[in-house]
């Protein structure tokens, strides 16, 4: 490991955050525990981007004191893509719960393998 690992603790939070959402999203056939992973990974790309946007001794970009030097304050694009990532994401989860609902009343069932072999056997 090197020295910037501890350096990095932010970042390194965030790939691990995604990292517990990516695994979640792929093993789990559990429909409910997939759009958990699904926001695990969200919030992970959430931490990195305000991470990677905030720069220590600097502060937020509203002009006070006559300071109008770049120098003295924060980018604020990550901070503006965060919260219209949080937005999305919102949306996305709202909608992927609906859809959840609706196999779930279809199928009776939230195994996604247990929903591909009801279907598999519809078509048949």
């Amino acid at each position: 490991m090197g020295p910037n690992l501890f350096a990095n603790y932010y970042e390194t939070a965030a790939v691990i955050i995604f990292g517990i959402g990516f695994t979640v999203l792929m093993l789990h056939p559990n429909m409910i525990k997939k759009v958990i992973g699904f926001n695990f990974m969200d919030t992970g790309v959430y931490l990195f981007l305000a991470a990677k946007g905030y720069i220590a001794g600097r502060t937020a970009p509203i002009l006070t004191d006559g300071v109008t030097s770049s120098e003295a304050y924060i980018n604020p694009i990550p901070a503006g893509l965060v919260l219209t990532g949080i937005v999305v994401s919102v949306s996305v989860t709202a909608f992927l719960l609906a859809l959840t609902i609706r196999l779930y009343l279809k199928y009776h069932t939230l195994n996604l393998d247990e929903m591909a072999r009801l279907a598999a056997e519809e078509e048949a």
